[in-house]
């Protein structure tokens, strides 16, 4: 009989960063994956403190971007890769009118640390943008797809992986102890995704799956060292490759790429870019999103000892690793959960 501290089901962003805070207090555990969701290896992996639709701040941006980014660091030395690549975010504008809303946002404390107060002039030939860009601070891009594959080889190599799905069925709760097959955990945490659906304990819970696409490019004349934002997310790879996000799907839930979402990017994309570029791929997943737009965390309303952490949404990046801290707080020392992501709000 195996025995250990928690068994952790599902190794996306969610899982990750728990499985980094059990780490982190020297807690023993198993994860269980069995590779069918997508929408963490397919995530832009943008972390941005401004809603660039409405120039708003993020909710805690400052809290989030303070807990997640050293653990991303620690992240980089533990998986020796390099995962967070600082860069700044240009907010295309489409009118004077909105160069002005900047400058009224820039000038509000809360946004005054991350938008820059001048107008950055269009020098790039292959991007239409007459009225200039506003620049965000403090932002970059973690590459989710290197991390969550680095993390598995790192999950295995210590033999705590089992890359099978989990039968709930078999799943045995007592007051003190799960018990699964021939392992005993004191606490259970599902951070599934979408696969929450499947979840027997956890189905009921509101999560709003949000099929997200994005295309690959290759734009060799594009030179582009910033992220641009306008009607889509234009994010800069290496060798002139670019990510171009993202779509809003709620009715077809597959992690299958459509022709929809493909022209739908199309279109958005030719309105910015003027160079010739070429699709080399398009990917796409289902996030996890919550109509509140706030994480699900807390425990099962009749086994104490079972727990989600869920609903990580279009800013996993950032809201993972806090939202990890205040379940490890709440589970391990009795903290109070935050009451806009506790799931006892529904």
């Amino acid at each position: 009989m195996q025995q250990v501290d928690y068994i952790v089901v599902g190794a996306g962003l969610a899982g990750i960063n728990f499985c980094e805070q059990l780490r982190a207090h020297n807690k023993s555990f198993v994860v269980f994956d069995d590779g069918s969701q997508k929408s963490s290896v397919v995530a832009g992996g943008l972390y941005n403190p401004v809603v660039l639709k409405r120039f708003t701040g993020v909710w805690k941006a400052k809290e989030q971007l303070g807990i997640a980014l050293p653990i991303y660091a620690t992240l980089e030395k533990l998986l020796n890769v390099k995962l967070d690549y600082k860069i700044p975010v240009y907010r295309k504008f489409a009118s004077t009118e909105e160069q002005n809303n900047w400058f009224i946002a820039a000038d509000k404390p809360l946004l005054k640390p991350y938008l820059s107060d001048e107008i950055i002039k269009n020098t790039n030939p292959s991007i239409e943008a007459p009225f200039g860009f506003g620049k965000v601070l403090e932002t970059g891009r973690i590459d989710t797809k290197t991390l969550i594959a680095k993390y598995k080889v790192f999950l295995q190599e210590s033999k705590r992986l089992l890359e099978e799905r989990i039968d709930y069925d078999a799943l045995v709760v007592e007051p003190n102890v799960v018990k699964y097959n021939n392992i005993e955990a004191k606490y259970i945490v599902f951070s599934e995704g979408f696969g929450i659906q499947c979840n027997p304990f956890f189905k009921n819970m509101p999560l709003v799956p949000a099929k997200g696409e994005l295309l690959i490019i290759h734009a060799p004349e594009l030179k582009l060292d910033v992220v641009l934002k306008s009607a889509a997310f234009l994010i800069p790879l290496e060798n002139d490759h670019y990510i171009v996000g993202a779509t809003y799907e709620w009715q077809d839930l597959t992690n299958n790429v459509s022709a929809k979402g493909k022209n739908e990017l199309l279109s958005k994309l030719e309105r910015l870019i003027t160079c010739p570029f070429e699709v080399v791929n398009q990917v796409a997943g289902v996030r996890p999103t919550v109509k509140d737009r706030r994480p699900l965390v807390g425990h099962h309303k009749d086994y104490k000892n079972m727990f989600l952490l869920n609903g990580l949404g279009t800013r996993g990046v950032m809201i993972g690793p806090y939202a990890a801290k205040q379940l490890y707080n709440y589970i391990e020392h009795n903290m109070p959960l935050d009451k806009e992501v506790d799931i006892a709000r529904f």
